[in-house]
């Protein structure tokens, strides 16, 4: 679920966490209760940012290519290597008859390493939260329980407890 505006994340702040919702359901004949557990992780979207490559993080070397080509490649430095020096990748391009053609489709999949490796760093930063959020699921993680038949809601972090038919509402302030 997405969620945007002003309040959004001060409104949710505190719902991460394991969410146990019991009732009776409306075609239960012995009046047992039936539970369901939902874990939920509050995580910030991150904002898209651009890969920007400056000069001075560039190491750039030019060599001959290798392979079949003729005189062309045993006597040009068509080869482009590059360097990200802050994250030392390298990138070997020796396709084209280009020298500067080859640069460009250097600098091409240098800045696609780059995005993916950065894309990465923040999978495992969420994924991380994430874990920290939900815990394992089990019954000893539970951050709320919502009893529709004795309508009580109880925070088990905070201690508190609100009716249900106001947190079904959305009136979750009373828990904070």
């Amino acid at each position: 679920m997405r969620v945007t505006g002003v309040t959004a994340s001060s409104s949710f702040a505190r719902e991460g966490g394991g969410h146990r919702f019991q009732r009776v359901p409306p075609n239960e004949k012995r009046g047992r209760v039936h539970t369901s557990t939902v874990t939920i992780a509050i995580l910030n979207e991150p904002a898209e940012h651009e890969v920007r490559l400056e000069a001075r993080d560039l190491e750039e070397s030019f060599t001959r290519g290798s392979g079949p080509g003729g005189q062309h490649r045993q006597k040009n430095d068509t080869c482009v290597v590059l360097t990200h020096l802050p994250s030392r990748i390298v990138v070997r391009v020796d396709g084209g008859r280009s020298q500067h053609l080859n640069r460009q489709m250097a600098l091409g999949l240098l800045r696609a390493r780059l995005q993916a490796d950065s894309e990465d760093r923040l999978r495992r930063v969420r994924n991380e939260q994430r874990r920290r959020q939900v815990g394992s699921g089990m019954r000893g993680d539970k951050r709320r329980t919502v009893a529709i038949q004795r309508d009580t809601v109880t925070d088990h972090v905070t201690g508190k407890t609100m009716r249900a038919k106001h947190y079904l509402q959305g009136k979750l302030h009373e828990l904070w």
